[in-house]
């Protein structure tokens, strides 16, 4: 049998399974709602969570710079496309995280291999939640270094890992999500960081669903836990809350030059453009100024979990604008976003193998342009 043959047939069990992925095509800009099949539908599924994507500031920012600057870097940053708004951009993470020094990548996936693998190799150990995302998972496979997973949000799995693990390698590196993706949940960063000054360890976190929604300026779950000094490297995401594209490591210079001479992510690939570089930046303007965006969305976001708990629906430990709806088989998953879509509702169904098997669930995300009207008329559906 040949190779397309073979294909052929994963992909008619992945059908058979309800677990065939299929993509769907948005005919409008990203907003609360979104043109779908010819129709406007709430969209619930976004992950532009203070809509910046399409804000009047941020969209002139990249029209300036696209103007001035192009719509492409024309080279990597070692040869030729490190170009002044990049400069600026890095200073201005930096100073919003409150870090030594910044760098941004064109993709998060890329920031978190780049990040792993200048913290860890051969002969150390690298300690993740089992939840993390795929990018920190596989990045850890990759490093070099010896990768163990503990329960999610365990530190006591987590501290007995560092107790029988630890003295037997060079360093040791915690990474963690600080807000989870798929459940809408926080790390508990403050034990977590009890147990890094313990065993002398490194603690990386992935800020990507926190920045710019959690903390009381937006810089993330660290913030918002009063960890921020504990924590050795943050890393982020422009294409989430920021509403742009790309990813960064925040952390001390010696990082930044370390990646920057030795990271294969950061190397080998072509510059973000300028003009995301300027929307970048006036995002994280609108994030420090307008706190109300935040607000909103987290005030909305109690509002849904509060009125699904009502329905009994379950929504696990979800603290934030990340809601799950927990449903188990993957047919009854998709039965239900097909019935919401009907309704007028976008929530797709999450299935494996993003979430563990009989885990399936709708992942409902929320974005400051959302009306309490639109919660409620949601939450009334699921009910």
């Amino acid at each position: 049998m040949g190779i397309w043959e073979q294909m052929l047939l994963t992909l008619r069990q992945l059908k058979r399974d309800d677990l065939l992925r299929e993509l769907r095509t948005i005919e409008s800009p990203m907003g609360p709602r979104v043109t779908l099949g010819g129709r406007q539908v709430l969209c619930f599924c976004g992950n532009d969570y203070l809509c910046l994507a399409n804000d009047a500031a941020v969209r002139k920012a990249a029209i300036d710079a696209t103007e001035k600057w192009g719509v492409g870097a024309g080279g990597s940053r070692l040869i030729c496309g490190t170009q002044s708004l990049h400069a600026q951009l890095e200073s201005c993470l930096a100073d919003f995280k409150q870090t030594e020094a910044a760098l941004v990548l064109p993709t998060g996936w890329m920031a978190n291999h780049a990040a792993v693998s200048a913290l860890a190799g051969e002969g150390d150990l690298v300690l993740c939640d089992k939840l993390n995302h795929a990018s920190i998972i596989d990045a850890a496979r990759a490093c070099g270094a010896v990768m163990r997973t503990y329960p999610h949000r365990d530190v006591r799995r987590l501290g007995s890992l560092l107790d029988r693990l630890g003295g037997k390698f060079r360093r040791r590196v915690i990474v963690t999500d600080s807000l989870f993706s798929m459940d809408g949940d926080v790390a508990p960063l403050a034990e977590i960081a009890e147990l890094k000054r313990r065993y002398d360890a490194v603690l990386m976190i992935d800020e990507a669903h926190a920045t710019g929604v959690l903390g009381e300026n937006g810089r993330g779950a660290a913030q918002m836990l009063g960890v921020e000094d504990e924590v050795d490297v943050t890393v982020g995401t422009l294409s989430k809350a920021l509403g742009c594209l790309g990813g960064f490591i925040a952390g001390p210079a010696a990082l930044r030059d370390t990646i920057i001479n030795s990271g294969r992510a950061f190397i080998y690939t072509t510059a973000l453009p300028a003009c995301i570089c300027a929307a970048a930046a006036a995002a994280v303007d609108v994030v420090q100024n307008q706190p109300q965006r935040r607000r909103h969305l987290s005030l909305l976001s109690s509002r849904l979990r509060g009125a699904l708990k009502e329905s009994g629906i379950d929504c696990g430990d979800s603290v934030s604008q990340i809601i799950p709806v927990r449903i188990g088989a993957a047919d009854a998953a998709l039965n239900l976003s097909r019935r919401l879509l009907d309704a007028g509702f976008l929530v797709p169904a999450i299935r494996p193998p993003t979430v563990p098997p009989n885990s399936s669930r709708l992942r409902i995300s929320l974005c400051s342009g959302h009306t309490e009207a639109d919660v409620d008329e949601l939450a009334a559906a699921l009910g």
